[in-house]
């Protein structure tokens, strides 16, 4: 999935090996101001890669099922989202809270409580990547992920959009996801901080809704640190560049190629629209 000014494509190989694409154009919320304005556009961004990759997930399921007839309905994976949701702040947010909370009587400091559940919270994140690698059909899904990098960093660098020149680069971008979510790991513990310690009831409640905040904060991280890659900001990021080992594999000329489609696909598209 690749997206564009206008629009988000979508490229699925189907199981005869042939490619299947879908456009959509993107909504105001996505393309507007708000968007652009600092703050509220990592919010948007956020409910952005939610909507679409659910959709882009749905698209993908369903070109792997048309040669057995099947369709699995929207609202069955918006389901399957929110439940992933609810498990992720659970597992992410109120667990180290609760552990930490096991240590209450050896803590006497809230920097110190804070600290540790930050550290609890990254150690967390990251044993939940180890062990979603070892699933193969997930394996597959990030070798696609490394594609979109390979992708976007020849684009980025002026090179041909051919898979040649595109394996060259890669499977890293500072703009991923995963580097997003270190990041957001990361300042949790600052606002977290911030906001104290108070009844647990209350610290449950902050943890969750403060996430929108840490988020718009993360994003603004991100957002700098890929328009000022000084010594500074690179050692920053550079731990999230790391996780990405984990969340991408090197693609194979296939895959390759279904990055390749995707993003001129979007570049035509864009095109068309300027021109018009």
């Amino acid at each position: 999935m690749i997206r564009g000014q206008k629009a988000v494509v979508t490229v699925v190989r189907r199981p005869s090996g042939s490619l299947a694409v879908a456009t959509q154009p993107l909504a105001t919320m996505y393309t507007g101001w708000m968007r652009k304005a600092p703050l509220i556009r990592g919010i948007v961004v956020l409910i952005e890669a939610l909507t679409l990759g659910i959709k882009a997930l749905l698209y993908s399921a369903n070109v792997s099922l048309e040669e057995e007839g099947e369709k699995i309905s929207g609202g069955l994976l918006w389901s399957m989202l929110f439940v992933a949701l609810a498990i992720a702040v659970a597992l992410f947010f109120i667990a180290p809270l609760f552990l930490t909370k096991l240590l209450d009587s050896y803590i006497n400091s809230s920097v110190v409580f804070h600290l540790i559940e930050g550290c609890l919270r990254v150690v967390i994140f990251i044993t939940y990547l180890k062990l979603v690698t070892l699933v193969p059909d997930l394996r597959r899904v990030f070798a696609y992920h490394g594609a979109e990098h390979k992708t976007i960093n020849a684009y980025e660098d002026g090179a041909p959009l051919e898979v040649a020149e595109a394996r060259k680069y890669n499977t890293t971008h500072v703009r991923c996801g995963t580097s997003f979510l270190f990041v957001v790991m990361i300042i949790a513990i600052i606002v977290f901080a911030l906001v104290g310690l108070s009844s647990v009831w209350l610290m449950v409640l902050s943890r969750i809704i403060l996430i929108p905040v840490i988020a718009a904060i993360g994003y603004e991280v991100i957002y700098f640190g890929a328009r000022h890659k000084n010594s500074l900001v690179r050692a920053i990021l550079a731990p999230g560049l790391w996780l990405q080992s984990l969340t991408t594999r090197e693609p194979d000329d296939s895959q390759l190629e279904v990055g390749l489609s995707a993003l001129k696909k979007v570049m035509e598209i864009d095109q068309f629209e300027e021109a018009t």
